[in-house]
């Protein structure tokens, strides 16, 4: 792909776009061309660099600063969460979910444990309270979740959560928390869907 990387200037900013569609190779072989020119932009300035346009990996992220350090020692940021987590959401994520990788992990989750991954997460148990589950896609519990899901960490509101049973406190997905209320006596109604529906609203059933 020729011209996945095009470079602007903008409020004391440089900004490195991205084609969404670009491999890292081509990326970083672009990248390694626009260097020369990147350089001669900056001379003694110390402009920040932004890096927009497409959702990166870690080592992905880690390779391009690694480039541009090379020729420029500036501040990089990336408009891409650097690790998932329930405060690293910057850019809404949309990709088919058939498509994300999958990570199974094997026995329940106890208390204090806690898993994140890129792509979508299997856990064969239970998650108990207390635990954490973190997934840039899908999270699905073949047993009962009790602990801490946050499905489409990276903005993927198309991203579900699904469990034999949710009575966790709290669930996320993307940007949308639900705090779930904990039923006093009576029949336990089991839910077992979370997702996002077409008024934005977290959907717990």
């Amino acid at each position: 792909m020729n011209n996945c990387i095009t470079i602007s200037i903008k409020k004391n900013q440089v900004i490195i776009k991205i084609d969404e569609n670009a491999e890292q190779k081509e990326i970083i072989s672009s990248l390694k061309k626009k260097m020369i020119e990147l350089k001669n932009l900056y001379q003694e300035d110390k402009t920040p660099i932004l890096i927009t346009g497409k959702i990166l990996k870690n080592k992905e992220m880690d390779e391009i600063q690694s480039l541009i350090k090379k020729f420029i020692d500036v501040p990089i940021d990336f408009d891409s969460p650097k690790v998932l987590g329930l405060h690293g959401i910057k850019k809404t994520f949309y990709k088919e979910v058939a498509t994300s990788e999958t990570k199974f992990h094997k026995g329940s989750l106890r208390s204090g444990q806690r898993i994140e991954f890129e792509g979508s997460l299997v856990i064969i148990g239970d998650v108990n309270a207390g635990a954490e589950v973190i997934a840039g896609e899908n999270i699905v519990v073949l047993g009962t979740l009790r602990g801490l899901a946050h499905a489409g960490a990276k903005g993927n509101k198309d991203a579900v959560i699904e469990a034999v049973d949710i009575e966790a406190v709290q669930i996320r997905i993307a940007d949308k928390v639900k705090e779930i209320e904990r039923e006093e006596g009576g029949i336990h109604k089991v839910k077992t869907s979370a997702y996002i529906d077409d008024k934005d609203e977290l959907i717990l059933e």
